[in-house]
């Protein structure tokens, strides 16, 4: 407790700093340059990064660290059958690549309603986040610019949300809450809008399963008697395909916005590098997602699928996204539509939204908050995150001039 309360002593007497820089030079004022010149934070050694560039790559370590966390649990409940290659990278908590443990074939079974190859893509999906923690873990250190924050993340500290019982999980300490979810799907009429942009302040889009976004959901079977609830695993199976997207949609914005901010070229050819695989994540999530509530050896147009959870004492109703809906809800447009950029007065173009840079980091951190996945968590390590995220946003590109 004592070690934890000087690192969360230790963020806190930097924000103090950033927040005194405000103070003096106004928010305007206030740029990479003018933080790198100062005592550098966290060990920081002068010449290496600029404070802004390292603080974004402090914050996208420390998401890419809760990304692992919770792919890591979808990979302990959906079966190794079918899947190749295992894993490359180490778990950035362990140091090693983890062990099969044979998943919940109950769980594996309706996952793969929505794509047989599912056991596949999430084995790739957590390999993926496994590499990009270690890689930013590996690289801030080899700057100079490693954080306490960061070790804190990666140890034992925060990893005490008690997750899954059921058969293939490993029954850990996580860091984070898949069972008491409430999922935005607005990603889902957001990418599928030709005339809306939320860079462009619209803000109403269309959900695609609304009643994900009304109460709190599990993602993965708590206990084995969910798993042996034929009609409850299948709408947690589904829960978990929409909540793939969301958690990679996020990411697949984070990246480029952040980007903008970047001052190095080899810090922004990082960020360029790995902002991609996540847009190919969610891609593919959205695509599997669609095929909720699908029956495949059944007749088209599957009607509405209903279950309450009593745990949670909620209710989650799926429809059928393939047939008689509107484009924005039509689950086989998974390309991004054209729409508005920049200004409206331009015309459409297929992009990435949102991208607008003011307040991401804060945003992205707020956003996984709202959805259920810190449930439990202490007010420190909250409190933690948002000061990694202030910092990101407080960066500046650095002009050479």
């Amino acid at each position: 407790m004592k070690y934890l309360k000087n690192r969360i002593k230790s963020a806190t007497n930097r924000r103090s700093f950033i927040q005194s820089g405000l103070a003096v030079v106004g928010t305007a004022g206030v740029s990479a340059g003018l933080l790198s010149s100062s005592k550098p934070a966290f060990g920081e050694q002068p010449g290496r990064l600029t404070a802004g560039d390292a603080a974004i790559l402090r914050f996208l370590a420390a998401a890419e660290i809760l990304e692992s966390d919770l792919w890591e649990q979808y990979w302990e409940l959906s079966s190794a059958t079918g899947v190749t290659g295992g894993f490359e990278a180490n778990n950035p908590a362990t140091g090693t690549k983890p062990a099969p443990t044979g998943g919940n074939p109950a769980y594996t079974a309706a996952l793969q309603i929505l794509d047989g190859d599912m056991p596949q893509y999430i084995n790739d999906n957590t390999d993926d986040e496994f590499s990009h923690a270690n890689f930013l873990l590996s690289y801030l250190k080899s700057k100079g610019a490693n954080s306490p924050e960061l070790d804190l993340l990666v140890g034992p500290h925060f990893r005490t949300l008690p997750g899954s019982v059921a058969t293939g999980s490993t029954k850990k300490g996580r860091l984070t809450n898949l069972t008491q979810l409430t999922v935005d799907t607005s990603f889902w009429g957001r990418y599928r809008s030709n005339n809306k942009n939320p860079d462009l302040g619209d803000t109403v889009f269309d959900q695609a399963v609304p009643s994900l976004n009304i109460g709190k959901h599990t993602a993965i079977p708590r206990t084995d008697a969910d798993a042996n609830n034929a009609n409850l695993i299948n709408a947690i199976a589904f829960t978990a395909g929409f909540h793939f997207c969301f958690i990679e949609q996020g990411g697949t914005s984070l990246y480029p916005a952040l980007a903008q901010r970047v001052t190095d070229p080899e810090v922004l050819r990082i960020v360029l590098s790995i902002g991609p695989t996540e847009a190919m994540h969610f891609q593919t999530w959205q695509d599997k997602a669609g095929n909720a509530n699908t029956n495949p050896n059944g007749p088209p147009g599957n009607p509405p699928f209903s279950v309450h959870d009593m745990i949670n004492n909620s209710d989650v109703t799926f429809f059928d996204l393939h047939f008689n809906q509107p484009e924005t809800l039509q689950a086989n447009l998974i390309m991004p539509e054209p729409c508005p950029f920049l200004n409206r007065s331009f015309p459409v173009c297929s992009i990435i939204r949102p991208t607008e840079t003011k307040g991401i980091a804060m945003g992205a951190v707020n956003s996984l908050a709202n959805d259920g996945l810190f449930i439990g968590q202490t007010p420190e390590f909250s409190e933690l995150l948002k000061d990694l995220a202030m910092a990101a946003d407080q960066a500046r590109h650095q002009s050479s001039d």
